[in-house]
């Protein structure tokens, strides 16, 4: 998908940046012209990515960043901002999965979902906003929500609640932010065939007693129009458009990438 961006100048800050959606949003924003910041909690894996950016002649710097942690979180925006003058974009795509049905769901599942997708997007959000707001630099927020952002599915409750509650995030930060040319954006992929999504697949066929086959396409695709998966490159030049879209036109609106799933 030869599509060209340019984010020339601009620092973006992606989280859980070492593998899936993450990895091929920092290479791609890279390749835009962007210095990224891939933060994750496999430091070894996020310096795996910066040295294929830097092979490639981009700009990136790795950052040990567990979402749910305040402190890293701010220290690691922070080293971002120093290294290279400022921060631009942030996409907020560090997430997990547990599937469960709400009656045999742990607490203590449902507290690590809410905190990795809501409490992570919160303090990434705010410690972005300290430089975006300096000066009314502005730049661009993106959450990757899920077109379980907008529909439910049985056996992920906390994993819906969050992205739900994205969308609200993303809104307010819209009106919030306007007076300081920050802009706010929820992208909604439908399943996209990462690490994260495969490990469901046989978790599925377990708990409904169906064929791992069934699961992919009764389930996972079985609301699209085509039986066909969204790639990681497709997200990744959302992301990219998003980013270098020369207005603030598209603030406080979610995108669905899915295949024609969840259509509006």
């Amino acid at each position: 998908m030869a599509v060209q961006y340019d984010l020339s100048g601009k620092t973006a800050l992606v989280t859980g940046a070492a593998s899936g959606l993450g990895k091929e949003i920092a290479l791609q924003y890279a390749r835009a012209g962007a210095n990224v910041g891939v933060a994750d909690l496999n430091v070894q894996a996020a310096e795996n990515t910066v040295s294929e950016i830097r092979a490639a002649g981009g700009s990136a710097l790795a950052l040990t960043m567990d979402v749910t942690d305040q402190a890293a979180v701010n220290a690691g925006t922070d080293k971002l901002a120093e290294t290279f003058g400022g921060i631009d974009i942030l996409v907020s795509n560090a997430g997990v999965q547990i599937i469960d049905p709400i009656d045999k769901l742990a607490f203590a599942d449902w507290k690590k979902m809410l905190a990795i997708h809501l409490d992570g997007a919160f303090l990434t959000t705010q410690a972005a906003l300290k430089h975006m707001y300096a000066d009314k630099r502005g730049g661009t927020v993106i959450y990757m929500g899920s077109v379980h952002s907008h529909e439910a599915s049985p056996l992920k409750a906390p994993y819906v609640t969050a992205k739900h509650g994205l969308l609200g995030l993303c809104r307010v930060l819209a009106k919030e932010g306007a007076a300081y040319n920050v802009r706010s954006h929820v992208i909604c992929p439908g399943f996209v065939k990462t690490p994260l999504v495969e490990k469901q697949i046989p978790e599925q066929a377990r708990e409904k007693g169906i064929s791992e086959e069934e699961v992919v396409k009764n389930i996972m695709l079985g609301n699209t129009v085509d039986g066909e998966f969204t790639t990681t490159a497709d997200i990744a030049h959302l992301a990219c458009f998003l980013a270098a879209f020369p207005t603030n036109v598209f603030t406080g609106q979610s995108f669905l990438a899915g295949h024609g799933w969840g259509m509006k």
